[in-house]
């Protein structure tokens, strides 16, 4: 009953239609040039690049008329009509307003008509979840949990609380709407620990101080960035156009960008750790965090680590990166610290780490 009462908008380009991709392959047609990708696309709206080109066709009543459904979007739709009430918010221009409408009633039979809300002012609307790839719309979004679903565009904010898959939002919905308790995970046989929090909340010394014990093993992390001199093996470093072919092909279990590098953790990698009967730990956003939810939902727990504000304020600016990086980190706190309520236990860290430990386990049973 809880859930039929849930409020969620869902966005429509490129969340439940193809949008952008389809946009530049009618430009490479049109033009006779080479494929166009979506991982050029860098921002939101111009950008002052040839692929600009691409949006003169989203206010095209053709153009709408024919975008094709991303896989997965009508199965998606019906699941999330059991877990509440979905409202399609979508911005298109005059012209095309009837059009989506009409794709819209025809592919989703189970929203209702008059739940369809087009227009560009979202941030009016009163809602619970807000599914949206568009930053800006989250940013500025009312809903109480406003979800930016990944895209190319999209990918080097942080904090911001998102999803990679259709599946992701399902479960986040599932979390959200009726929470884990640690005593149903269950990690005798392995399992995974994912630490969430904001920069400094603590995640890099709990993985440190039980990754002594042999149970517990870390990951090896995936990325397109520079290795740097004499640094230790924890990664696997690749070239960027390897990184998104694996991406593309599922090969990733979770993905995220920081400093406009890619990280990620393979299925292979964190799956061989389970079978082994270890416990992965795993410092994550929290878009990862549910990927791997979604993936091991009964031997994973999404640990929060909370810091007080002043600390990890203090953390941030003493680590050496850029000032935009620092800023980016501060201005993604008030979303870090809100990831508190999605996860299924929280350590404090502002007390001794033997004490977080020893709370750790407990509260997963872990002898």
């Amino acid at each position: 009953m809880k859930r039929k009462a849930l409020r969620i908008g869902v966005d429509v380009d490129d969340v439940l239609y193809n949008c952008n991709q389809h946009a530049l392959d009618r430009l490479s047609e049109e033009n006779a040039c080479s494929p166009m990708s979506i991982y050029d696309i860098s921002g939101w709206g111009p950008s002052g690049s040839t692929l600009d080109a691409r949006i003169k066709y989203f206010s095209q009543v053709d153009f709408v008329k024919n975008q094709p459904i991303l896989p997965g979007a009508q199965e998606f739709i019906k699941e999330l009509t059991k877990r509440g009430e979905v409202f399609f918010t979508t911005a298109v221009g005059g012209s095309c307003m009837s059009v989506r409408a009409e794709r819209l009633m025809h592919d989703f039979p189970e929203v209702p008509e008059r739940n369809i809300m087009i227009g560009a002012r979202k941030d009016l609307l009163s809602l619970d979840f807000l599914l949206d790839d568009g930053a800006h719309n989250i940013l500025a979004s009312s809903a109480k949990y406003p979800v930016l679903f990944r895209r190319p565009w999209n990918d080097r904010l942080t904090g911001l609380l998102s999803v990679n898959s259709f599946d992701d939002f399902l479960r986040l919905v599932d979390q959200i709407g009726g929470y884990s308790s640690p005593d149903s995970i269950d990690m005798s046989r392995g399992g995974i620990i994912c630490l969430v929090g904001p920069t400094g909340g603590g995640k890099t010394e709990i993985v440190d101080a039980l990754i002594k014990d042999s149970r517990y093993a870390r990951p090896l992390t995936t990325t397109t960035r520079t290795r740097l001199d004499g640094e230790a093996e924890h990664y696997h470093f690749v070239a960027k156009d390897e990184f998104i072919d694996g991406k593309e092909n599922g090969r990733f279990l979770e993905t995220t960008v920081y400093g406009g590098e890619y990280y990620g953790a393979t299925y292979e990698e964190v799956d061989n750790l389970v079978k082994q009967g270890k416990i992965a730990l795993m410092p994550v956003d929290i878009c990862g965090a549910i990927s791997i939810k979604n993936q091991y939902p009964s031997c994973t727990a999404l640990v929060f680590t909370h810091r007080s504000r002043y600390l990890v304020l203090k953390s941030i600016l003493e680590r050496d990166c850029s000032d935009d990086e620092k800023v980016l980190r501060i201005m993604s706190l008030d979303a870090e610290y809100q990831n508190e309520d999605i996860c299924d236990l929280t350590i404090d860290m502002n007390g001794s780490l033997d004490s977080a430990l020893a709370s750790l386990k407990e509260q997963l049973s872990i002898e």
